[in-house]
């Protein structure tokens, strides 16, 4: 399959789009983010179409908690559900989202994509000067991980409005206002699905 060039220096990061965020039942509950399941269904199969390499980046902690945040530590104590935990139910994909071959996971433990991992020097290695960034959630995950690829001079960052979500529409609006005062375009899945950059 042949694709557009434009494209070859653009990565897709779907974030934090796992069960304990998303799903009714679970711990880490993020309330707007089951209903952008479908949007970021839409939004990795586009990317694909265009051969935007697609990375997943997912909060995965140790069981015992040894390598969370301190005011996290407590949801790890004895007898509490240890949320996103290594090989945890939890920790999965919603349904519908699949890592494939040609994808790649990123596996992070504070909420920039970008701090204490290796996700910059994988991107610089790819040829990546440009993201698109989705999933949840938008004051936490999604924010320190676009100032941070700001800051790290990224010639384009984008976020998709209804492929990210946050606990209510006023944070994810009023976040999202932040991300465009440093440069951040914030095009709707629409928008962005016609667009050629």
């Amino acid at each position: 399959m042949a694709f557009d060039d434009k494209w070859k220096n653009t990565a897709l990061l779907v974030i934090d789009m796992q069960k304990d965020f998303i799903l009714p039942d679970g711990p880490m509950l993020v309330a707007g983010g089951q209903a952008i399941v479908p949007n970021l269904i839409k939004a990795v199969e586009v990317a694909r179409q265009r051969g935007i390499l697609v990375v997943w980046v997912v909060r995965e902690h140790d069981p015992l908690g040894r390598d969370v945040e301190l005011f996290r530590q407590e949801l790890y104590s004895d007898g509490k559900p240890k949320p996103t935990s290594k090989g945890s139910v939890g920790a999965e994909l919603v349904d519908g989202l699949v890592i494939k071959e040609e994808d790649y996971k990123l596996v992070k433990t504070r909420f920039s994509a970008f701090f204490a991992t290796h996700l910059h020097s994988f991107l610089q290695g790819a040829g990546i000067n440009s993201l698109v960034v989705t999933g949840v959630q938008t004051p936490n995950c999604i924010r320190q991980t676009v100032f941070d690829a700001v800051a790290l001079d990224y010639q384009s960052v984008t976020v998709i409005v209804d492929a990210t979500a946050a606990a209510t529409p006023d944070i994810h609006i009023a976040n999202l206002f932040d991300m465009r005062n440093i440069g951040v375009t914030t095009p709707t899945l629409q928008e962005w699905c016609k667009s050629d950059h």
